[in-house]
């Protein structure tokens, strides 16, 4: 009785529910009906109820694939080495930023650093190939008029490596320095103006005052960063990336497009994409539990 009327006193706040639930509910929790198609011989005529069952037959077929494994290295390497090269960088431009004196400069720098995230990935690429193509792009370009070799920036699979993560940085990092922005202006100041008395320069305060203040958010991002390792966006490796570095392009999110929207093979797809769900989930409840022990620990 006391839950009916705090459901009829606060009945406004529920109702601003109906919404968002309406939403998971229509478009998150709906299209998993279709998961039943890794379990079937699906047929595009037939549909999902009136195809073939053919169990885990599916995700046997897949796991016989070589393309499968390589698409998983391809995509655990490419998240890996964002972690240990874009992780970082938010944090360096965040620190960098706080240390600025001059607020208008600090103010048009952050604009500038963060207009890239709002950037198409579809501009990102003409941008790309614009700037590091080998025939026509401007630092080959400027190499060359130099008498220099060009470098092989999208064609060589090492090359292209490197300039798929510069890219990343480039068009995440700036954005990334909102969180840790926030972080530093809870900081008190009473710990940096008794730094100033002891007598302590910029890089002491920032070792000894700074980056112990951010560990909290650092750990947090860090844990939610591997709880992603198995995710992979589909724009960045598609449009980056081309025949010639297909053996470091080639990913998860591309092998079901390539799979499932090119060939026509949509069980196949489907299977991929669940696999990768729940190793996802997995990565997930894992960086989860981490966190609760750090918690525990008192280091979050």
């Amino acid at each position: 009785m006391k839950g009916t009327a705090y459901l009829r006193r606060y009945w406004q706040l529920y109702a601003l529910l109906i919404f968002p639930v309406s939403y998971f509910i229509i478009f998150k929790y709906g299209p998993m009906y279709g998961i039943l198609i890794a379990f079937k011989d699906f047929n595009f005529f037939q549909g999902i109820n009136g195809s073939e069952w053919i169990g885990f037959d599916g995700f046997k077929e897949v796991f016989a694939m070589p393309d499968f494994f390589k698409v998983l290295r391809n995509t655990l390497m490419l998240n890996f080495l964002d972690l240990i090269v874009s992780f970082p960088a938010p944090l360096f431009l965040a620190i960098m930023l706080y240390e600025l004196k001059i607020v208008w400069f600090k103010k048009l720098s952050q604009t500038i650093l963060y207009i890239p995230h709002f950037i198409s990935w579809v501009i990102i690429g003409g941008i790309v190939y614009q700037v590091f193509g080998t025939q026509s792009g401007m630092i080959n370009n400027i190499l060359t008029s130099f008498g220099l070799d060009a470098i092989p920036f999208l064609t060589d699979k090492k090359d292209w490596l490197i300039t798929y993560l510069v890219v990343g940085v480039w068009q995440s990092a700036g954005w990334g320095t909102i969180i840790y922005l926030a972080a530093l202006t809870g900081i008190n100041r009473e710990l940096f103006e008794a730094a100033d008395v002891d007598g302590a320069g910029r890089l002491r305060k920032i070792f000894s005052i700074t980056l112990p203040s951010l560990k909290p958010t650092i750990v947090t991002l860090l844990i939610i960063n591997l709880g992603h390792m198995i995710a992979i966006g589909f724009e960045r490796p598609y449009i980056i990336g081309n025949t010639a570095v297909r053996d470091y392009a080639d990913v998860l999110s591309t092998f079901v497009y390539r799979i499932g929207i090119e060939s026509g093979q949509y069980t196949i797809a489907t299977v991929v994409g669940l696999f990768q769900a729940v190793v996802g989930l997995v990565f997930v409840l894992g960086a989860n539990y981490t966190s609760k022990k750090l918690a525990d620990q008192s280091i979050i």
